[in-house]
């Protein structure tokens, strides 16, 4: 969600979705479900058998609310990391598995959203049809390649690989293969047209520290991507293939040295910078920009914005200074390599060895069904998702988080009158974009429209392909028109949450609307913990460090006053050195500055769950449920919330390119929050304890 905004979490169904999202009188229709059953008496929402109770809460309350659900539960071959979250999406995932299904023995009318989501995961599932075709799906691409012969070309080619990021959740760090993405969304500036964004991309590992970082694991990992390389080219008959891999990891290196870091890319101040495109050869030589824009459909654009100006630079001197037949070897291998899955099983078995079990220590490839779901997700994620909220998304489910977020919401307004230290100038405008805040439950006013996108049950990687194309001309359809405020960018059945500051807007899907996140059966005291804390995160985005910079109609402007950017400054900094001590591995800490955004909204949130809890009782003391009090409850279901495990190799590479804490250290924001100090008496001495001076308040 950024929550995890920027998270792209391992149990997450992908967001990449399609095609056109356009109204229609059936689509913009409410689904209808079962309603959920009569109410009860509620649950605690609480795992007690997980509990560790051997240890103390003051020192790790991590270790007390999972120890022995960490000790009991070990992390699935095909996974490289285990928790809440995977758990919650298996439950999607056999969901999205019966309506795929059902959809193939109901033989669907052709043309129909059913019948292309049947095709696409028969085609999918068709292993002897990818094995009998080859390489033969992909020659097209391999010929225009081939067919490289000058700079232009060169050019006009790196254009027309250009796609859409269509993922909030990693927007500022755009891992594309490709040389550049596009994000399009309302300018930074004047948000009443979208514009476009360039974004950095062109590597083949995760992040550019794969390249550039010295330690005994990386160099490892750049010696296994080289053989990876070279069998991969090998086995698509490639001559030399030992050499061009050498000279394709060299060049990738070149790139990686080219891009800004993750703090640099979150930095939206540095990513302002509107281009002329008739002035991008003088700021960028290198590239033939008139090609490149032609090869990528935005020859009509006056202005792209750079999101990072001085990795275009660099990467544009790059493609002119590098050899001609390198370039040629790169995309040859990055090609096949976006292909691996959908080619036949020698080729993915090589994709999974590297990405999967060397990278993240993945010990199993996922069922092809799986892969398979994800697949149609990535492509018809509406489609699926409207079916989906209509089997299992009960309006009264969407009626009782939405009155949640309305308490937690009103519970942040009312934190800003308390602020002492700040201004009644600033606390009206923050007041005031929480207001205009847009929250969506469940599911989109909306949904895409599939209608153009040939989906082919022969054709496996054409249908992928041709969705991803589709995605991209509907995105760079919107350049220079209104924005829609209410677009959703994640899918119904998606396991996430995402705050967006562009819209000012969130989105909380039907998927994470589940137990143990949200139950309808359970106490207050779990789902404001769980689901409200997650719903207090979204709503603090607004005011991190980076939403702090956004106003309420999503413009880039400054609404603080001097005295109260130093103090907001002061507490953030505070908050990194908190986790800058923090080390899950030896040598290696959290960074601070990283997961700062994520980190403030954590503690903002919390507190505005924890808030929202208090008024939901009216006054009235909290029952007391298996022997817990509601601020125990609370606060066990937070880290419960929170729970995970993960493989070293998955846990490095969260800890180098991702913008979030581990969830074991995302538990421990309770040390911030003087309510849990009284719930578990937690104690000077004790190695969570701060003293109340220490703890960090923002919001």
């Amino acid at each position: 969600m950024r929550s995890f905004r920027w998270l792209l979490l391992a149990a997450a169904v992908s967001a990449a979705v399609a095609c056109d999202r356009t109204p229609n009188a059936a689509q913009t229709a409410a689904p209808t479900a079962a309603e959920a059953p009569a109410a009860t008496a509620p649950t605690s929402g609480i795992d007690l058998a997980g509990i560790d109770k051997s240890v103390k809460p003051g020192d790790d309350f991590n270790a007390y609310a999972n120890g022995t659900w960490n000790k009991n539960t070990p992390i699935p071959d095909d996974r490289a990391s285990t928790g809440v979250f995977l758990k919650v999406f298996e439950l999607a995932e056999q969901r999205n598995k019966d309506l795929v299904q059902s959809l193939e023995k109901a033989d669907p009318a052709a043309g129909s959203n059913e019948r292309k989501i049947a095709d696409f995961y028969a085609a999918f599932m068709d292993e002897a049809g990818i094995e009998q075709r080859g390489l033969t799906p992909l020659q097209p691409t391999l010929d225009k390649v081939d067919a490289i012969a000058t700079p232009a070309d060169l050019s006009r080619y790196l254009g027309s690989t250009v796609r859409a990021d269509t993922d909030p959740l990693n927007a500022t760090n755009f891992a594309t293969e490709n040389l550049f993405g596009l994000f399009v969304a309302q300018g930074l500036e004047d948000p009443t047209k979208n514009v476009g964004y360039l974004m950095q991309g062109g590597l083949g590992m995760p992040d550019r520290e794969y390249y550039l970082a010295t330690d005994k694991d990386m160099a490892a990992n750049r010696q296994k991507y080289e053989a990876y390389v070279a069998s991969l080219l090998k086995l698509a008959g490639t001559a030399d293939a030992e050499a061009k891999a050498k000279s394709i990891v060299a060049l990738e290196t070149k790139i990686a040295k080219a891009q800004a870091n993750i703090v640099d890319s979150q930095d939206v101040h540095k990513a302002n910078n509107p281009w002329e495109t008739a002035a991008f050869p003088s700021k960028a030589p290198g590239i033939d920009w008139p090609a490149f824009f032609d090869g990528a459909g935005l020859s009509e654009q006056k202005t792209i914005v750079a999101w990072q100006p001085q990795a275009i630079t660099k990467l544009s001197a790059l493609v002119a200074s590098e050899p001609l037949q390198t370039w040629k070897d790169y995309l040859r291998y990055h090609a096949l390599n976006h292909s691996a899955g959908l080619l036949p099983k020698a080729y993915a078995d090589l994709a999974f060895d590297f990405y999967a079990k060397t990278l993240q220590g993945t010990l199993k490839q996922r069922d092809r069904w799986k892969r398979g779901l994800t697949a149609v997700d990535n492509a018809l994620g509406d489609a699926v998702g409207q079916i989906y909220v209509k089997q299992y998304f009960p309006p009264s489910s969407k009626a009782q988080v939405e009155e949640m977020v309305g308490n937690i919401l009103a519970a942040f307004r009312d934190g800003v009158d308390k602020l002492e230290w700040m201004t009644p100038a600033t606390k009206q405008k923050a007041k005031a974009k929480a207001e205009t805040m847009r929250v969506s439950v469940g599911y989109p006013d909306t949904w895409r429209d599939y209608s153009a996108l040939e989906i082919r049950r022969d054709d496996p990687l054409g249908n992928r392909l041709r969705a991803e194309e589709r995605e991209y001309r509907h995105q760079t359809a919107k350049l220079g028109k209104a924005p829609d405020r209410g677009e959703w960018w994640l899918l119904a059945q998606q396991v996430n949450a995402v705050q967006l500051p562009l819209q000012n807007a969130m989105n909380f899907p039907a998927a994470i609307l589940e137990p143990p996140f949200f139950d309808p059966k359970a106490d207050p005291a779990a789902n404001y913990g769980a689901i409200g804390a997650v719903i207090g995160h979204e709503v603090s985005h607004g005011f991190d460090n980076t939403g702090a910079e956004f106003d309420d109609q999503g413009r880039l402007q400054n609404w603080w006053t001097p005295e109260d950017t130093a103090h907001f400054k002061a507490a953030s900094d505070r908050l990194v050195a908190q986790y800058d001590a923090y080390e899950p591995l030896p040598g290696l800490h959290i960074h601070g500055k990283q997961t700062l955004g994520e980190n403030i909204a954590d503690v903002s949130g919390l507190q505005a769950a924890y808030t929202a809890y208090q008024k939901s009782l009216g006054g009235k003391p909290a029952p007391v449920i298996d022997g817990l009090t509601g601020d125990q409850r609370f606060f066990l279901a937070y880290a419960q919330a929170w729970r995970s495990k993960a493989r070293d190799a998955a846990l490095r590479a969260q800890l180098i390119g991702d913008g979030h804490a581990p969830g074991s250290y995302r538990a421990l924001t309770v040390r911030n929050i003087d309510a849990w100090y009284d719930a578990y008496q937690a104690k000077a001495g004790e190695k969570l304890y701060l003293e109340p001076k220490d703890r960090v308040k923002i919001w």
